[in-house]
């Protein structure tokens, strides 16, 4: 089906691109800045509603990055919001937390196998840093092995060594091992100093930035596993982006393997600021050492969004949707692929897809293609991998399949089949 975009305007964005560049440096930074989109995306967003947003110059897209994970059961749900909205008209930043704090804890304990505690926070970084340091705290250990590629954030211990405004000392007790592979995490282990090894942080999937998605195999997960038990090291799991897409217990539940940490936020209340660490028995007293605070992580308002988005995931199909959406998604991406001539991939769980161009290792044409998507209306990203939300029903993913073969039609027209 061909479709015909919309005249899209870039007026607003323009000007708020010029005033934002006097007052902030480049204009915008981090992950959210534009600039390292393709030149038919905006910068600046007016609201979102499901699955749909619309930028300030009132352009429409059917969006599958749900604000890069946040959003898990679609913007401005009507429970979430009133349950947040009631809390902050009470009390929200207060000399101490609310009750919703204990409630929330508990919540997480009960649903999350491994889980024996937990420690609040506002963000990814928060989360996993925090995982670091408890883990340092119990085991009186330095070093921290990280997969090679992988993102936990922007402390120094997890930013790339030549990350600008750290030093080398920053980095000096980070090893690195390649992901899915047990040979290279035996020998970070050994030039870590197996008794100086206080954690291996390890995401649930492999999601580089600019590569395919790839799941861990059994074998790695069990090893892993045993080589954190063999030297007393905590298995720290970043389910960042994972945690309650890939299941509400963890997303290593069906893999069998639990982990003694894991660090959760993004999706945990539907776009309100949440994070937390959870932790089992024997990494507590550790936890109970640490200093860990900050002036709004005991917010109640989040706390409310969060308990009634566990509840409503508990007690409705959102998982069971997401997943379906997703594979309506992919497998409309491979038939499109297929149909044009063109050589792509399609990689990752279903609720969190991405899809690459064969030999395309600069992401040049996926930019090319991306742009398309955009001014055709959909909101993917070309070397960022994509999330599924609970909103994405069968009519929202059959519009962005339009979009997304219109921007296939486009890129054959210029270069040709593969």
């Amino acid at each position: 089906m061909s479709i015909v975009p919309a005249e899209r305007t870039r007026e607003i964005d323009t000007a708020l691109r010029a005033r934002a560049a006097r007052v902030v440096p480049g204009g915008m930074h981090g992950h959210l800045d534009a600039a390292f989109l393709p030149p038919e995306y905006p910068q600046f967003f007016e609201r979102g509603e499901g699955c749909r947003l619309w930028d300030v110059d009132g352009n429409e897209y059917v969006d599958l990055m749900c604000s890069w994970g946040p959003i898990l059961l679609g913007y401005r749900h009507p429970e979430v919001e009133r349950a947040a909205a009631e809390q902050a008209a009470v009390g929200d930043v207060l000399n101490g937390p609310t009750p919703l704090m204990v409630e929330l804890a508990e919540t997480f304990v009960d649903q999350v196998p491994h889980a024996d505690w937990t420690m609040f926070c506002k963000n990814g970084t928060d989360a996993t840093t925090m995982g670091v340091v408890v883990a340092r705290s119990a085991t009186g250990r330095r070093k921290v092995l990280i997969a090679r590629g992988s993102y936990h954030g922007i402390a120094s211990w997890s930013t790339r060594v030549d990350a600008p405004g750290t030093t080398p000392e920053d980095h000096a007790n980070t090893v690195y091992f390649e992901y899915n592979d047990l040979p290279s995490l035996e020998a970070a282990v050994a030039e870590a100093g197996a008794k100086d090894v206080a954690a291996v942080v390890v995401t649930p999937i492999r999601h580089d930035l600019r590569s395919d998605l790839e799941p861990p195999t059994q074998a790695f997960a069990e090893g892993l596993r045993a080589i954190c038990d063999r030297v007393g090291a905590a298995l720290l799991l970043d389910d960042i982006r994972g945690g309650l897409r890939l299941g509400m217990g963890g997303s290593w539940e069906e893999l069998g393997v639990r982990p003694d940490l894991s660090a959760w936020s993004k999706a945990i209340a539907n776009g309100h600021a949440l994070a937390v660490l959870l932790g089992s028995e024997p990494w507590r007293e550790g936890a109970n050492a640490v200093f860990a605070t900050g002036s709004f992580w005991m917010a109640a308002a989040p706390m409310a969004a969060s308990l009634a988005t566990l509840r409503i995931l508990r007690e409705g199909d959102g998982l069971e949707q997401m997943r379906r959406a997703g594979e309506r998604l992919q497998q409309g991406l491979r038939e499109q692929g297929r149909s044009h001539g063109l050589e792509i991939n399609v990689s990752g769980p279903p609720q969190l897809p991405f899809l690459s161009f064969a030999g395309d290792h600069m992401n040049q044409r996926a930019m090319v293609w991306a742009g398309e998507c955009a001014k055709n209306g959909v909101y993917l990203h070309p070397y960022h991998n994509w999330f599924i939300s609970a909103a994405h029903d069968d009519s929202s993913i059959d519009r962005a399949l339009e979009g997304t073969d219109e921007a296939f039609r486009t890129i054959r027209s210029k270069d040709g089949a593969d």
